[in-house]
């Protein structure tokens, strides 16, 4: 019986610890934005747009006075989709529905890659609400066109390059 109680300490213990680890993840902020594509992706020079639902389920009123971005890269951003379709305030268990909320515009020369983004909702200077979202900016197709074409030229080099077989005949 003794073994059978030292073999639960160890399941119970991280049992414990993902419960523990879950609750410390748990959202901080009063609002609750809920991206409808939090993940987009596009060429240099296209303009993405991203819409939402912001809900306050608890408190008892939040007044959305501003936003602001934390983006890497050369990218524009631009609010007024936010500015102009959120309400002044969310009352508890009010939803704004699914509204604009920005635009975000690919440089030209923006390198391919990820880039990863945070949008944040703000009373004051207070974040009362922040959302994850992320930018796959693919290269364009002349680039694509240049590579392949480029790896057709050394294929053809190597294929020109490598000697003949020699053809064996039995007599």
């Amino acid at each position: 019986m003794k073994s059978f109680s030292k073999m639960l300490v160890l399941p119970l213990t991280m049992a414990a610890f993902l419960v523990a680890a879950t609750a410390a993840k748990a959202d901080p902020y009063p609002l609750t934005i809920v991206l409808d594509a939090p993940f987009q992706s596009g060429l240099t020079g296209s303009t993405l747009d991203f819409t939402g639902t912001i809900t306050d389920p608890a408190t008892n009123g939040v007044s959305l006075g501003g936003d602001s971005f934390t983006l890497a890269g050369s990218f524009t951003t631009n609010d007024s989709g936010f500015q102009n379709n959120a309400p002044f305030t969310m009352d508890m268990g009010g939803t704004s529905g699914d509204i604009d909320l920005f635009t975000i515009t690919i440089a030209p020369g923006t390198p391919a890659g990820i880039y990863a983004g945070v949008f944040d909702i703000l009373d004051g200077n207070t974040v009362v609400g922040e959302v994850d979202f992320d930018i796959d900016v693919t290269p364009e197709p002349g680039t694509i066109l240049l590579l392949g074409t480029g790896l057709l030229l050394l294929a053809g080099l190597i294929r020109w390059r490598m000697p003949n077989p020699k053809t064996l005949t039995v007599a």
